[in-house]
């Protein structure tokens, strides 16, 4: 080893004598910052949190006990060091570890604003997917990576199998970027076709409605544009949807999809077995056209679907669409009218809670629960009452 004082050892050596631990402490960490050592420097970091405190550098079994003010004061100083690293080695594309010392800091919006400066390769797109989908640091972007890279069967695929845990908004974002991603392909895919077999291919169509407007001969001999799977699915997803421009997009996949072959016209479950249009009228209502239609149709669903075969499907969808336009109060009337008292919600239509809340009313809740002996939700919304008075 040189002994040339001027060497990061002798550096060290020097600071701990002129300025004791806290002054060699300081020092390393700034080596290890220049030489973007990030594990190191987290546990230089750690242990210049515990000198400040005047804890053993070390953690051993016996060696904290502390107060519920040191505690915390030891928590903060190390999410701040897991903040510091995390950041390090996400600037340095080491994705994955980088994540692993953020993820308890849960600050997943500087996290996103990070990644988002990391361009998507070969190398680091699992790593991508993985921090941005699958722990939902962000979910738009990463579904958005699976589509473009991986293709749509494997987006519908993940939608199905990641995205059911998500809140509502993840799964909107992740339906619509869907949604808009096929009806793009399709509007291509007809634009060809057509221009293959009329000679020119039509501009300034951004609609499957006007693109198939007297076209019959687009689906002659069992023809589709698009796997009709892909379009089954991804009408289904599409009920999520609150954006109108989005939901239009979907309402003209539902144009598609009728104007299939019958054999690629898939059944649905109930409210929705006659899959594109029963879709249709029930994105037309939440677009605020055909809104009665849309309301006599999926009320005498609900009130006439085999609940033995189909479950409390209908009648969520029926209470969730009255919420959704606005209708509180008949939501709730029709909740309370018919579901059954023992059935377990899916999780499609807002709790009675929520709908009494959207309603600013709780004296059906009250009463309802009383009928069903419910002393829990009774007394929720007794409180929720009091909240807003």
């Amino acid at each position: 080893m040189s002994t040339d004082t001027s060497t990061d050892f002798d550096l060290l050596k020097s600071k701990n004598e002129e300025g004791g631990v806290d002054a060699m402490l300081e020092a390393l960490v700034e080596q290890l910052r220049a030489k973007r050592q990030p594990h190191q420097l987290f546990e230089a970091l750690k242990m210049q949190v515990r000198q400040q405190m005047a804890l053993p550098l070390q953690y051993t079994e016996q060696s904290d006990d502390l107060t519920d003010e040191q505690r915390e004061q030891l928590e903060n100083g190390l999410l701040e060091a897991c903040r510091e690293v995390g950041a390090m080695l996400l600037k340095d594309g080491q994705i994955r570890e980088g994540w692993m010392y953020l993820r308890p800091v849960g600050d997943r919006e500087a996290a996103s604003a990070m990644l988002a400066e990391i361009e998507p390769d070969d190398e680091n797109l699992d790593d991508l997917v993985e921090v941005l989908l699958g722990e939902s640091v962000d979910v738009a972007r990463g579904f958005r990576l699976v589509i473009e890279n991986f293709g749509i069967c494997n987006a519908i695929t993940t939608f199905e199998s990641q995205l059911g845990n998500h809140g509502r908004r993840e799964q909107q974002a992740a339906a619509g970027l869907l949604v808009r991603h096929l009806h793009h392909e399709l509007c291509e895919n007809l634009a060809t076709d057509i221009g293959r077999q009329e000679g020119a291919t039509p501009t300034g169509e951004s609609s499957i409605r006007s693109l198939v407007a007297d076209r019959e001969w687009l689906f002659n001999e069992n023809t589709y544009h698009v796997d009709t799977t892909h379009l089954s699915s991804v009408v289904r997803f599409a009920r999520l949807l609150d954006d109108p421009e989005t939901l239009r997009l979907a309402l003209d996949l539902t144009e598609y999809g009728r104007h299939l072959s019958t054999q690629f016209q898939y059944q649905s479950d109930e409210p929705f077995a006659d899959n594109y249009p029963a879709h249709a009228i029930y994105f037309r209502g939440l677009l605020g056209e055909d809104v009665d239609q849309a309301i006599e149709y999926f009320g005498k669903k609900a009130e006439t679907v085999d609940q033995g075969e189909f479950g409390t499907l209908a009648i969520e969808v029926f209470v969730d669409l009255l919420s959704r336009l606005g209708r509180h109060q008949e939501a709730i009337d029709a909740a309370i009218r018919l579901s059954p008292a023992d059935a377990r919600p899916l999780g499609i239509a807002p709790s009675l809670l929520e709908l009494s809340q959207r309603a600013q009313q709780f004296d059906q809740m009250l009463d309802f629960c009383r009928q069903q002996n419910d002393l829990l939700g009774y007394a929720t919304g007794l409180a929720y009452h009091a909240a807003k008075k």
